[in-house]
């Protein structure tokens, strides 16, 4: 390799030494680059703003922090060292490379550039993939490449994180450690706003014959590709989950409701080897699709009512589910809403604009929501895990820039009033610390051409969603596999970035463009997943993948969402809830706002209306979950009822048998094994409590049940 001091001697502020004050952790976030920096000396964090940093060396504080006549004396050396106290400690020792590149950069006067000073455009690191076994170590090396075409090692100044160190760990010298976890991790290596990434592999030790995975089933091309990925890792999937299993998550997973026994008894006898197929095209064009789905959006894009307005966020309500019940295509959908003006009582999309009325706001909505790019770091510096910085953030907020808004505007806490979205004649956005107006631009790639009298916003819709810009299919089908999956690909969901791999990157990339090819169909994408065998395993681990957590070798349980579980406690005790502020007999999954009270839709993790934004649900299982559907008088009084579906199978010709069968498809959408069916014979052939009393007492039981609870 070429070093670039070989050419020229001199010392480069930003290529040399600012490097080392990075590697050495003085511009961290725990150090001087926090906002206001450490005992007043500030440096901007990682160093993504070398003038700043020339500055606050060279001359704040009187320039008392270098001295160029006598470089030993200078702070920048004697505070690190600790020759003077120093509350980060000693960051230098004298005699060291680092060193000498601080003294001799002081001693030729301080310079902030030098003479045909290149610029630094990107760095690798070796190797780029390593097979490891459990304890095995590896050595990265990083080398930084230059404009002029040159490059130098910077292994040691670089900064290395691991996105799984239980599995692979990562120490500050770049020495790899494999850790005794079977599994996947990424290395990412940092040098000055740069990253380069090694991905580690630590299959599972044991052999596995090929003919194990070329014999499994395969029923589309997302089998195939995480039968590749298992292979890999020496990992082998559970077996098929039975059908009744399979029709209870799907009836959960596509329109947010359990089967009835009917539709059990009639799946579960019925012998046509096409029968899942014809479940799943029934149940997407069911109209309970509509609603689950437009539920899930909802909580992405769903404002305060006491901000926006009640009557505001029920047109935006209406909006989004009419746009499921359409099956609009999803490209359309993003347009519609990024594009959206008018009155917002009467087209619901125009209410984000409502809501997000600035364009840093909305442009850190709509890039985390349709990207799966956050870029909120990069509003105040560069991202410390990304390439992106303020000028990409501020370019992009630019296409929000003439938004307008006719009307009285918001007067929290209760804002109630229409308000009119339009394209004002003019409108710019300003890079925060040089003060130029930066012109719309996208992130990467192309834009089509700004027309000064057209809504900037229509170039950046189309720029979202083009084919060519291969975040936007990504992270859509990335949410929907999560949804379905228990996991996504990628977790977080919406933070697609180099340092964040997806645990498999090509069946990512295969469903995206299989969403593509369906023009942006989400139901088809949908069929396309629940019928792949992967998404029909059994959640029970086998030998060789109870540690497996990302691989989807086997299904992973999921908590059934709040609104979810309290229909279901619905349906199974034949007892509709009213809400306040909705129709009678609604369903929770109908609730146009979290604002309408709900005491069980808290317990079991709603978002909170009070967060910003509020779409964080809580997917953990609690204790006061457990005590709430335990002791619920609401819980109580729908199991109760003398109109509810305890008393009227009580009151019936059924004998205890049928009755516990029937008890068991509500709750469970099985029939109940031979010692269960004992049990709950046994119950009714006490004697000492009611028919009714015994029916209501297992009812409540079988509510209370992890199997109830979760989707399996």
């Amino acid at each position: 390799m070429t070093h670039r001091a070989d050419k020229s001697p001199r010392v480069s502020f930003e290529l040399d030494v600012l490097p080392v004050l990075t590697a050495r952790g003085c511009n961290a976030g725990a150090c001087h680059g926090k906002a206001r920096g450490q005992n007043g000396f500030a440096l901007s964090l990682l160093g993504f703003d070398p003038d700043f940093d020339h500055a606050a060396i060279t001359r704040l504080a009187r320039g008392r922090r270098v001295f160029p006549a006598q470089p030993d004396q200078s702070l920048l050396l004697r505070k690190p060292t600790g020759e003077v106290p120093h509350g980060g400690g000693i960051r230098l020792e004298p005699g060291t490379a680092d060193y000498a590149t601080i003294r001799r950069w002081i001693t030729e006067g301080t310079s902030r550039r030098i003479e045909s000073e290149p610029t630094l455009s990107h760095v690798s690191v070796e190797p780029t993939e390593r097979r490891m076994t459990p304890g095995a170590q590896q050595q990265l090396v990083v080398t930084a490449h230059y404009s002029d075409d040159t490059s130098r090692d910077v292994t040691a100044r670089s900064m290395y994180q691991s996105n799984e160190s239980a599995i692979v760990a990562v120490d500050d010298a770049g020495l790899v450690k494999a850790g005794p976890i079977p599994g996947e991790a990424t290395i990412m290596a940092r040098y000055m706003g740069q990253l380069a990434t090694c991905s580690v592999a630590i299959p599972l030790e044991g052999h596995v014959a090929p003919e194990v995975y070329a014999n499994l089933p395969r029923r589309n091309f997302i089998d195939d590709l995480v039968w590749q990925k298992l292979a890999s890792l020496g990992v082998t999937p559970s077996a098929a989950a039975g059908d009744a299993k399979f029709l209870r998550r799907v009836h959960l997973d596509i329109i947010g409701r359990i089967p009835t026994p009917a539709e059990t008894r009639q799946f579960l006898s019925d012998a046509d080897p096409q029968k899942r197929e014809h479940l799943v095209d029934r149940l997407l064009e069911r109209p309970e699709y509509a609603d689950h789905w437009a539920n899930k959006w909802a909580d992405l894009i769903r404002p305060n009512p006491y901000r926006v307005g009640h009557k505001t966020v029920m047109v935006y309500d209406e909006w989004i589910r009419s746009c499921f019940r359409q099956n609009m295509p999803y490209d359309q959908f993003v347009r519609e809403l990024v594009t959206a003006r008018g009155s917002t009582w009467q087209n619901g999309a125009a209410t984000m604009f409502r809501d997000r009325r600035s364009p840093e706001e909305l442009v850190t909505l709509v890039s985390q929501l349709f990207l799966g790019i956050r870029l909120e770091c990069a509003k105040c510096h560069h991202h410390p895990f990304e390439k992106w910085g303020q000028e990409d953030y501020y370019s992009l907020a630019a296409y929000f820039a003439r938004v307008g808004r006719k009307g009285t505007g918001i007067s929290s806490p209760i804002s109630g009033r229409e308000e009119i979205v339009l394209v004002a004649a003019k409108g710019e956005v300003k890079h925060p610390l040089t003060g130029q107006v930066l012109p719309p631009r996208p992130l990467f790639g192309q834009a089509p051409e700004l027309d000064p009298e057209e809504d900037p916003r229509l170039a950046l819709a189309q720029w979202i969603t083009s084919d060519d810009n291969p975040f936007f299919a990504q992270v859509i089908a990335n949410r929907i596999w999560a949804e379905l999956m228990g996991r996504g690909l990628v977790e977080p969901v919406d933070d697609l970035r180099i340092t964040n791999p997806p645990s498999n990157g090509p069946l990512l990339e295969a469903l995206a463009a299989e969403l593509r090819r369906q023009e942006y169909d989400l139901k088809k994408l949908i069929r396309a997943i629940t019928l792949s065998h992967v998404y029909a395993l059994s959640s029970l681990p086998g030998e060789r993948n109870v540690a497996d957590t990302r691989g989807h070798s086997r299904y992973y349980r999921q908590r059934l969402r709040a609104e979810v579980l309290l229909d279901a406690i619905s349906d199974v005790t034949g007892v509709r809830g009213n809400f306040p502020a909705m129709p009678p007999d609604s369903r929770a999954v109908e609730i146009y706002t979290h604002r309408v009270r709900s005491l069980f839709l808290d317990t079991f993790g709603r978002p909170d209306m009070n967060q910003d934004p509020p779409c964080e649900r809580v997917p953990d299982t609690t204790m006061s979950q457990a005590l709430h559907l335990m002791n619920s008088p609401e819980l109580h009084a729908k199991v109760t009822s003398d109109e509810g579906t305890a008393a009227t199978l009580a009151a019936s010709e059924k004998s205890p048998n049928e009755l516990v069968d029937e008890l068991y498809l509500l709750v469970y959408n099985r029939f109940p094994t031979a010692e269960e069916r004992s049990v709950g014979d046994s119950l009714y052939a006490r004697g000492e409590i009611s028919r009714r009393q015994v029916t209501e007492d297992l009812m409540w039981a079988l509510l209370n049940t992890p199997e109830f609870v979760f989707k399996d």
